[in-house]
């Protein structure tokens, strides 16, 4: 065994004795069930590495519907449809700037930019 472990465990133990751990917050008290507990276990370090990184599935999911949405746009609809299309992306891109603005993230991506333009030009 490792001396370093042997000496880390010591103290811990001697630590516990003497009830330095008491007063803890959460001491007796079961631990909180792990929100990740339905992930596969090979993919839960994965999954805590995009969390602590500031990665959600709700950007993902965002992201995902504005891809659609720009495809059905593209796809020559017209008339009404189009214009209620192009008012929902607009919604998902406030909504997906206000998440990622929250992070400190600039949006650099074209479709920003595109919409930036788009706001520019009308308010000037």
């Amino acid at each position: 065994m490792d001396f370093s472990l042997v000496i880390a465990e010591d103290r811990i133990r001697k630590a516990y004795e003497n009830g330095e751990f008491e007063h803890l917050p959460g001491f007796g008290k079961p631990l909180e069930p792990d929100e990740l507990a339905s992930v596969p276990e090979e993919l839960r370090m994965a999954y805590r590495m995009l969390k602590n990184a500031g990665y959600s599935l709700e950007e993902n999911a965002l992201r995902q519907e504005m891809m659609s949405i720009e495809d059905l746009i593209r796809s020559g609809v017209d008339g009404e449809e189009a214009e209620s299309l192009r008012k929902e992306l607009n919604e998902k891109l406030v909504r997906y700037n206000a998440l990622i603005s929250k992070r400190g993230i600039r949006t650099n991506s074209s479709i920003f930019k595109n919409y930036q333009q788009k706001v520019e030009k009308k308010l000037l």
